[in-house]
């Protein structure tokens, strides 16, 4: 499978369990497998749903920023990719 790097976490919600992503690369779409990674964090999950300015979005251009609900705990530059 190919990890295709198209982001960054940039904030990380604890209560409600959403982390901040930032789109530098290509582009993020409802449905897609990702993969998040970093110094301790290594998991993949399917994205369910994306919001952009409180709004439900079904896919994030290069260059937004999204919140995302994500199954584990993630940090401030952890790396986020897109598994295919």
């Amino acid at each position: 499978m190919e990890e295709i790097a198209i982001g960054k976490v940039v904030g990380y919600f604890a209560k409600i369990g959403v982390a901040a992503i930032q789109v530098t690369d290509k582009e993020l779409k409802v449905g897609d497998r990702i993969k998040i990674k970093g110094h301790v964090t290594d998991f993949e999950q399917e994205v369910e749903s994306m919001q952009a300015e409180h709004e439900n979005v079904d896919k994030a251009e290069a260059g937004s920023d999204v919140g995302i609900k994500v199954k584990e705990k993630v940090r401030e530059h952890d790396i986020v990719y897109v598994v295919r």
